[in-house]
């Protein structure tokens, strides 16, 4: 009897997993569709594909041949089957006859685990379940405001980041022993993997995949990379994943034209593929995509903890003409892709109502939508965007002759004028550092001595710049080569003293960023930042004060841009008294060739643009200063 009233809960369940699917409401597909072991020996195999005429499961167990026919559910469209032949470890494929006829195998599109690369068989896999130990650290993360935390982000694609002598990466087992130390070393309060989930071909670096809820072969199990998740939360560092909802990989035995028919794309085919990409496109606004696809990013959040999602490519989701080629108006005539909207407003509500603690990050390069803020005003309801201008902006006047930077210099001053408009992250990632682009460091102008000089400026900048923080792999010490997916690292590079030099100084700027509430308390409000003088052209120095909640809590940061030491420069203060340099880019520690400090300076009462003080240092070629005020008084504002 007990047996009976099981059967009757489970198949309950399924009915209502089913129609909450087809509306688009069911955010844990995966407990549905795919393999599910029923008992001791026994799995069942669910598939979506509505308008095939015939699937069967093929796989080792019965020599890949269609002896396993499924059964239809005609109003689902879902495919079942449940068989004893199957055990784990099994690589198995679907075989569908779709609608016109044609027989091809087919993915699992709900598989947690493939074989390895260049394969793309499901393997029958159950991830066992783990006992987490993070507990303090997913408790502390509900407890504060994350807008109010620092947040540093080291970037990183596991197969390049180190790679063993016979030219193979590490695994998420071995990134446990090395990364998690090098992160905490470093002091980054957050690591981000580009795309982890499966994929046919390294070369796409992972933006281009088969398998929604499968983290890649080539970078270990699952279990490896719960371990992996485990070990940065008990070294109070958070993990974030970049997933890619906006188009999918286009080979033919994976998801295009599953059944035959647009099953996950648009069924217009202008719509449906992506040409600049080479990819195909979700239909994203079909209820039983929505479901699989916030489903994918919820199992990765549940099943390993993550603490937050960067979303990729969200423009190619928001704008009908984003591509190349051919585009068709909506119906009111513009080139919004409503679907994608509300798609992606839909994704945040989802998330955020079930883990409000999580992060979501846009990868986004318009002005036209509203990306962060509160769905409830138009917004998408993302927690961060990236900030493509400024770091476009920026890296543009950085390669420039300095002969030519004043005539520039709104190049590094113009993202103060929309710094509020969005939650910003400024993003110096991969993309960057590819294609021929060279690497930051090789971006630098001049000698090889003005370049650490430039990108010691360049970083002091970036941390002291209103908005979180993301630096890709191997720009922490400059390495010259461009990046490159399929080798590790150059390591090697750390003999040399400068990039050895190059990396401590990054270290210990990265734990200044840390230390100085002013650098990131209010930073999601114009009350962070006060400009000192952003009109400074001639002699191409920035200053301006970037403050915390306590009133005697600010930093006052000078940028020289120029190849020409200031002395005896003027600098505006806020009040009187005495100020102390705290932070200069070049100190001899840091590859640089100063021996001490500038001397504390003593304010003087002299206006200076719209202050009543000014304190006069020396800044040094190529270089940034930071000061902080020691004995000041905070009734005599000027």
């Amino acid at each position: 009897m007990k047996i009976e009233r099981g059967i009757k809960k489970q198949l309950e369940n399924v009915k209502k997993m089913e129609k909450s699917f087809l509306t688009g409401e069911n955010f844990h597909l995966q407990h549905l569709l795919g393999a599910h072991l029923l008992e001791e020996g026994r799995f069942v195999f669910r598939v979506w594909a509505p308008n095939a005429q015939a699937v069967f499961l093929v796989g080792d167990f019965n020599d890949w041949k269609d002896t396993l026919p499924m059964e239809k559910d005609s109003h689902t469209g879902i495919w079942t089957i449940e068989t004893t032949e199957a055990k784990v470890g099994d690589l198995y494929k679907y075989k569908i006859r779709q609608a016109s006829g044609r027989e091809i195998m087919k993915i699992d599109p709900f598989a947690i685990r493939f074989e390895q690369r260049p394969g793309d068989a499901a393997e029958l896999y159950m991830i066992p379940e783990k006992k987490w130990k993070d507990g303090l650290w997913r408790g502390r993360m509900k407890r504060t405001n994350q807008f109010r935390r620092p947040m540093n982000i080291y970037e990183v694609h596991p197969s390049s980041w180190k790679h063993h002598e016979d030219g193979t990466p590490y695994h998420f087992s071995e990134l446990t022993e090395e990364l998690v130390p090098y992160l905490a070393d470093m002091g980054y309060t957050h690591v981000e993997f580009m795309p982890l989930t499966e994929h046919p071909l390294g070369r796409s670096w992972g933006y281009q995949s088969i398998g929604y809820f499968a983290l890649s072969s080539y970078y270990g199990t699952p279990e490896d990379f719960q371990a992996f998740v485990e070990a940065c939360h008990l070294n109070n560092i958070g993990v974030l994943m970049d997933w890619v909802p906006g188009h999918f990989c286009i080979n033919d035995d994976t998801l295009p034209y599953y059944d035959g028919t647009p099953q996950f794309e648009y069924s217009d085919p202008d719509r449906a593929n992506n040409r600049r990409w080479g990819s195909i496109n979700f239909d994203l606004g079909k209820p039983q995509v929505q479901s699989f696809l916030i489903s994918s990013a919820m199992f990765w959040i549940e099943m390993y903890h993550l603490d937050g999602i960067r979303v990729d490519a969200v423009s190619s989701m928001l704008y009908r003409d984003y591509d190349d080629g051919p585009w068709t108006p909506n119906h009111e005539g513009g080139n919004r892709n409503f679907e994608g909207y509300y798609f992606l407003q839909k994704l945040n509500a989802c998330i955020k109502l079930a883990h409000p603690n999580v992060l979501m990050i846009a990868e986004e390069s318009s002005s036209e939508t509203q990306i962060t803020g509160m769905i409830e005003t138009g917004a998408l309801g993302f927690d961060y965007k990236w900030n493509m201008g400024w770091m476009n902006d920026v890296l543009r006047f950085y390669e420039m002759d300095p002969i030519y930077r004043k005539d520039h210099f709104n190049l590094v001053t113009f993202s103060f004028m929309y710094m509020m408009q969005e939650n910003y992250l400024l993003p110096l990632s991969h993309d960057e550092v590819v294609h021929g682009k060279k690497s930051l460091m090789h971006k630098m102008w001049g000698d090889r001595y003005k370049q650490f000089a430039q990108l010691r400026n360049l970083y002091t900048f970036f941390m002291t710049h209103p908005g979180k923080k993301l630096l890709f792999m191997g720009s922490e010490w400059g390495q010259f080569l461009e990046w490159k997916f399929d080798e590790g690292l150059e390591w090697v590079d750390l003999d040399d003293d400068l990039n050895s030099k190059m990396q401590q100084f990054t270290a210990k700027l990265n734990e200044f960023y840390k230390a100085q509430p002013a650098l990131w308390e209010l930073e999601d409000s114009y009350d962070t930042i006060e400009i000192i003088d952003a009109d400074n052209t001639s002699e191409t120095v920035l200053s301006f004060i970037r403050k915390g909640k306590k009133k005697k809590d600010f930093l006052i940061v000078v940028l020289n841009m120029a190849p020409v030491e200031r002395r005896d420069f003027h600098v505006g203060v806020p009040y009187p008294g005495t100020y102390k340099e705290v932070w200069n880019t070049e100190m001899l520690e840091h590859g640089g060739t100063w021996t001490e400090h500038n001397p504390e300076c003593t304010s003087l009462p002299i206006a200076f643009n719209n202050y009543g003080q000014l304190i006069k240092t020396t800044v040094p070629a190529l270089g940034a200063i930071i000061l902080k005020p020691e004995k000041i008084n905070l009734r005599k504002r000027n």
